[in-house]
């Protein structure tokens, strides 16, 4: 999932919001941001986004979590990476809306490594298109306490 100097490795200071604008570039900060503001509106008082730092090899990531992973938020240099893990269960809801998934999205889904604990889809935020099947997958993972508007 790219090279390491990709990822934001600096262990000794988590990102602040100046260091995120400057590592994803404007239009991925800007989806970055509806992104966490979807997650907020949506389930409100559900998570505390916590950053973890996952050595040099992975950098760090914004995890939203509850009693078990809800998703991952990962700045890359230029990029936005979203990292979701489906249980069994979700697996199959997911397969009751695959369809409605753009082909990227449903490919990149197709193919993702399965492991004892889910599936880990790791997707790219290159366009705003991706945002709207996020949205779809992480209401799979866990139904929203209020409607937003995605805006």
């Amino acid at each position: 999932m790219g090279q390491t100097s990709q990822r934001m490795t600096d262990g000794s200071k988590e990102p602040v919001e100046d260091n995120l604008l400057a590592w994803l570039g404007k239009s991925n900060y800007r989806r970055w941001v509806k992104l966490y503001d979807f997650i907020d509106t949506n389930y409100p008082g559900v998570f505390v986004p916590e950053w973890l730092f996952g050595g040099k090899k992975h950098g760090w990531g914004l995890r939203f979590k509850k009693t078990k992973s809800f998703c991952t938020l990962i700045p890359e240099r230029n990029r936005l990476v979203v990292l979701i893990v489906f249980g069994k269960k979700e697996r199959e809801e997911v397969e009751t809306i695959i369809h409605v998934l753009s082909p990227s999205v449903r490919e990149l889904y197709e193919k993702a490594t399965t492991y004892h604990d889910g599936k880990w889809l790791a997707l790219p935020v290159e366009r705003d298109a991706v945002l709207n099947d996020i949205k779809k997958l992480l209401q799979v993972k866990r139904s929203p306490v209020l409607k937003e508007k995605w805006s």
